[in-house]
């Protein structure tokens, strides 16, 4: 499904990514781990448009989309959420939801402003399904909450929500994990495991290594913006590379 070949990014003249190269299968989760400034979120930043690349080749299905704006590759059946999440906290969470699902909706503007039937029964069939949404990432509770009003890990779970609203055949994850506690943590690697079950390519950045190393069916080690090592889980974690330059120094954790 991905194909990424010798992708490097350079700022101002500090390689954060450098001539890195590995495929995703469809179907499948992988994951993309190491240090702290390996390069991680600048490899997701340039495989989901946020950032153009130096040089190299990053192929969807076959085709070169390297460099294509996020809302050229969302059309193209690509998701993503961000490390810190990027909620619309003025939305209620049914709302934020629907917002991913926009790309879906075929409503013109006339058609708004008359408030067709059409488009009132197109709305409700929308909020029914973001609500779907909400309860398979377990924000059951929070249909009818402002997101201002929820918590940091229902937001992150939030965020999730309406990244496959979209329904995105290849959905990237940046650190889901992230600042929540381990009954939270635990909720949401069972939820990456359904996601995968689902059919959706998944790729993620995660520090927890429990987390990683029970979903992920391969992973991908970056240090230094080199990719150090690519693998199945118990390859990566016997990598002796690997051990010194991350599990090692992190004691397996996070």
């Amino acid at each position: 499904m991905l194909s990424v070949a010798r992708l490097s990014k350079s700022f101002g003249g500090v390689a954060a990514v450098s001539d890195v190269t590995f495929s995703v299968a469809e179907g499948t989760i992988h994951a993309v781990i190491g240090p702290n400034g390996a390069g991680k979120t600048t490899l997701f930043n340039l495989i989901t448009g946020l950032v153009a690349p130096t040089s190299g080749s990053i192929r969807l299905r076959g085709e070169e989309v390297a460099g294509l704006p996020p809302e050229s590759l969302a059309r193209r059946g690509v998701a993503r959420t961000f490390q810190s999440p990027q909620v619309s906290m003025n939305l209620s969470a049914i709302e934020n939801v629907m917002v991913g699902a926009h790309l879906r909706l075929d409503a013109g503007l006339l058609a708004a402003m008359a408030r067709r039937p059409r488009l009132v029964a197109r709305d409700r069939a929308a909020r029914a399904e973001a609500a779907d949404w909400l309860a398979l990432v377990g924000c059951a509770a929070y249909v009818g909450a402002e997101a201002r009003a929820m918590p940091y890990g229902a937001l992150k779970r939030l965020e999730i929500a309406r990244a496959l609203a979209a329904k995105p055949e290849l959905l990237f994850l940046d650190e889901p994990a992230a600042g929540l506690n381990p009954a939270e943590t635990d909720a949401v690697e069972r939820l990456i495991a359904e996601i995968g079950r689902s059919g959706v390519t998944v790729v993620l950045v995660e520090h927890d290594m429990k987390l990683v190393m029970n979903v992920a069916e391969r992973i991908v080690v970056l240090d230094y913006g080199k990719k150090l090592a690519e693998g199945a889980p118990d390859e990566v974690r016997a990598n002796p590379d690997v051990i010194a330059a991350y599990l090692g120094a992190a004691d397996g954790g996070a």
